[in-house]
This record gives structure tokens, C-alpha cells and sequence, in this order.
């Protein structure tokens, strides 16, 4: 099955996870669930942006070190951050007064925030399906709000104690979702079946026994489970992954060899939960190939790379080693009706 079919029928019919409110910083790295709209602006009133001289305007036009001015009323000293008291509408620095005089002029405003000019009542502070990061803190914490709707789907992962497990687990958890239970794979079909039925999850990944193997019975206990839909994907690293449904979930398989696993993931994990949690897929990041990478026609090839402040290093795709692995911060996706990219291309980017 052609990559993009199976990314297609994998999603079929998966719609977001039932939000959830959540305190912002509880929220961080989470598809937010709607918009949130600051219900108050902030600073609530006009605030002092630097230590200084809180004055009216109009009262020091025109002074200078050369023309100083006796104000009526001695200037009233502001920390950066406070109100400004009543009258007063601008900030001199601190240098500004020589003993009783003035010696500075400011235009109206200088040296302020004025009400609703950090985060103006009605502004947008989160889109529905952007992920809540540290930026929005700031802003959540001054608009005064205490708790974000976000999605949260819970995923279950069952697998063999292989190198792939724990990269996988990390993987998962970094999409933003629940990685509710790790279940330790049995090495019977029967086994197998039940872990699947029985995991309390919005959607369960397995990961090894896809291959034609005696011992490879996660097929088959897919099929025992519930459905398989595919099993044999257009995809290098990753011929043998297979998804379906079971109790009304999707079930991904991922074959168990490393590079083979992260290429699924990528291509097929990652859009999954990405449609459970109703997160809004950013625009991929770019880089340059510094060498031409060859790919096979008729298959989607996954190439991992490291990237250089200068551009993209290929490192390869299948059966590449752990050494080599483990060197690749990226990978990108060649294709089928490409033969490869030559040195200087400019592409988009899967991040690891």
C-alpha cells in the first residue's frame, strides 16, 4: 500500500479526544482545545517601565540641564512595574532631577505602558490546536487565565524489551499525549491479542513481530483482536508496519528493528496522534543537503540526517546502524516518484 493510503486509512474516521482543562503550565506542550480570548487587558492601568520620575508631560516642557524647572509639586518616584500614581502620564529617568529641579523632558508616555498595551481585552492568546508553549505563559498569567482546554489522547504501547522501546516511549510522550501504559509484549499470538483488547487507550501501538517470522505474531493477533486493514507498507525502513482497528481504536504496528520503527513513527505514529489530539501540523522545518541522497521509485523512502549549521548529512535509511543512528537529529521523506534529491536541495524536515 502506497504511504500516503495507508496515512489516509490509518485516519480514517479518528476524531480529537474529549478535552480536558488543565492550569497553563500543566498544559505545556498540549493541542489547546479552542481559542482562548483574554476576557481582561493587561496591565490593567497605565504601568512604569523603567525606575524614575513619574511627571505630567506638560509640566517639564522645554527643560534641560540649561533651562531647568521647579515643579509645583516634587515628582513622585516609580519602580519599573508599578501603577503610576493619579496625574502623572510619563516616566523621566532617574538622571532627570538635580536636587529640586528638572532637567529633562519626556514626550506623554515615555517611560510607560499604558492600559491593555502588553495584552489588549479581547485578544487571541492560544488558536484552537496550537500547542501551549513556554511564550504563552506570560501572557496566560497577565490576561488572569487559570486553566486551558487542551486534548489529551492516551496511548498505550505494547512491546519487547528491544533498543526501539525506549526511543519509541520518549517519542510518544514528546507528541503530547498520554502514554498511559507500557505493556511488556508476550510471546504468544493469544497473548499478544489480549494486550491489544485489553489496553485502556485511544489508540495502541505495537511495536515488533510484524515480520514474515516463526515468532512475529503481531499480525495475527491483530486479526484476532479486531481487523487488520494493511499490512505491507510502501515504505524504506518500514516495509512491514500494519494498522487496523480494535474496539473501535486504531492499532498501529511498527516493526521492531530501530531505523525501521522511527521511520513509522514519523510517517504514520506521529499523523495518528496528531489527528487524536486535533493539534495543528506546523509548516516542516528546511534544510539544505549537503549530498545527494538516492531512493528507490515506487517507494517512499525515509533518509535520516544530522543537521549542521550549514545544511542537512544524509546518514541513510535502511538497516542503518545504531552508530549511525543515534547521529540523527531528522530524517526526511524521499517520494515515490523520486529517485533521490541532488546536493543543494532544498527540503522539508521531520524532526527527531
Amino acid at each position: 500500500m502506497p504511504l500516503a493510503d495507508a496515512v489516509s486509512g490509518l485516519i480514517a474516521g479518528v476524531s480529537p479526544v474529549a478535552e480536558r482543562e488543565l492550569p497553563p503550565r500543566a498544559a505545556l506542550g498540549l493541542a489547546a482545545a479552542r481559542d482562548v480570548i483574554a476576557e481582561r487587558g493587561w496591565p490593567e492601568c497605565p504601568t512604569a517601565l523603567r525606575d524614575g520620575w513619574a511627571v505630567r508631560a506638560d509640566a517639564v516642557t522645554g527643560a534641560s540641564a540649561y533651562s531647568p524647572i521647579l515643579p509645583s509639586a516634587p515628582p513622585v518616584w516609580v519602580e519599573a512595574g508599578e501603577h503610576l500614581p493619579e496625574g502623572p502620564d510619563t516616566v523621566l529617568p532617574p538622571e532627570a532631577l538635580e536636587g529640586r529641579a528638572i532637567v529633562a523632558d519626556a514626550p506623554p508616555g515615555d517611560g510607560v505602558r499604558q492600559r491593555g498595551e502588553d495584552v489588549a481585552a479581547g485578544t487571541r492568546l492560544l488558536a484552537a490546536g496550537m500547542r501551549v508553549a513556554p511564550r504563552h505563559l506570560l501572557a496566560l498569567a497577565a490576561a488572569g487565565v487559570e486553566s486551558v482546554a487542551v486534548r489529551v489522547p492516551r496511548v498505550a504501547l505494547i512491546a519487547a524489551a528491544t533498543p526501539s522501546t525506549d526511543t519509541l516511549s520518549v517519542l510518544i510522550a514528546r507528541e503530547g499525549v498520554e502514554l498511559g501504559e507500557r505493556i511488556d509484549a508476550p510471546d504468544t499470538l493469544d497473548g499478544i491479542a489480549a494486550a491489544i483488547r485489553a489496553a485502556r487507550a485511544d489508540a495502541v501501538l505495537v511495536l515488533g513481530g510484524t515480520g514474515p517470522g516463526r515468532t512475529d505474531h503481531a499480525v495475527a493477533a491483530l486479526a484476532l483482536a479486531g481487523e487488520v486493514l494493511a499490512h505491507g507498507i510502501a515504505l524504506r525502513p518500514g516495509e512491514t508496519a500494519a494498522f487496523g482497528r480494535a474496539g473501535g481504536r486504531p492499532v498501529l504496528l511498527l516493526p521492531g528493528r530501530p531505523e525501521a520503527a522511527l521511520a513509522v513513527f514519523l510517517t504514520l505514529g506521529r499523523p495518528l496522534l496528531a489527528a487524536l489530539s486535533g493539534v495543528r501540523v506546523p509548516e516542516p522545518e528546511g534544510g539544505t543537503l549537503l549530498r545527494k541522497v538516492t531512493a528507490t521509485i515506487g517507494t517512499s523512502d525515509v533518509v535520516f540526517v544530522h543537521r549542521h549549521a550549514d545544511g542537512l548529512e544524509p546518514l541513510g535509511g535502511a538497516d542503518l546502524p545504531l552508530s549511525h543512528l543515534a547521529e540523527a537529529d531528522a530524517a526526511i521523506l524521499v517520494p515515490p516518484e523520486r529517485e533521490g534529491y541532488p546536493e543543494g536541495t532544498r527540503l522539508g524536515i521531520l524532526p527527531l
